[in-house]
């Protein structure tokens, strides 16, 4: 079986928001996913705010990544981060997900990034153990801080 890649077109919104909602469910946080397809749509394919990696196996798809890039002020160049990353699970064991990493890496140099990272939930032991046999170290030193609907909307309306 031949493993392939390509970015994904906006003919693909509702393949791209079956994945999501694949991974949600993995991540159990499908009642959290509110997307829909037109907004995905007007952020991937007419802002342009993230890009969609599919995995095809045999032409199939099996496996997709969601990514953009952040910046470093340390480094002075731009990083690709790594939002979703998910193979599905009749697919899973055949090596596609370090694939997937690998051909991100490969686009993260063509593009001259200095990095890649990615978040993982502290309970998924499995892809724990997968990212750390690739040499990618957790960093522990750091907190995710997160600001969203209700909260987010009153800090931007917040008097100075």
């Amino acid at each position: 079986m031949e493993l392939t890649f390509r970015f994904a077109e906006e003919r693909d919104t509702p393949l791209i928001l079956d994945f999501i909602k694949w991974l949600a469910d993995y991540e159990r946080m499908l009642d959290q996913v509110v997307a829909d397809e037109d907004t995905l749509a007007d952020q991937l394919f007419r802002k342009k705010n993230a890009e969609v990696l599919f995995a095809l196996e045999n032409g199939k798809e099996v496996g997709f990544a969601l990514f953009f890039h952040n910046f470093s002020t340390f480094l002075g160049r731009s990083g690709l981060y790594l939002e979703d990353l998910f193979v599905l699970p009749e697919h899973r064991g055949k090596g596609y997900g370090k694939a997937i990493l690998q051909r991100l890496a490969a686009i993260a140099r063509e593009r001259d990034c200095g990095r890649m990272e990615w978040w993982c939930l502290d309970w998924n032991k499995p892809s724990i153990d997968f990212y750390r046999s690739l040499g990618a170290e957790p960093m522990s030193d750091w907190t995710v801080y997160r600001l969203t609907g209700e909260t987010l909307k009153n800090l931007a309306e917040m008097p100075e």
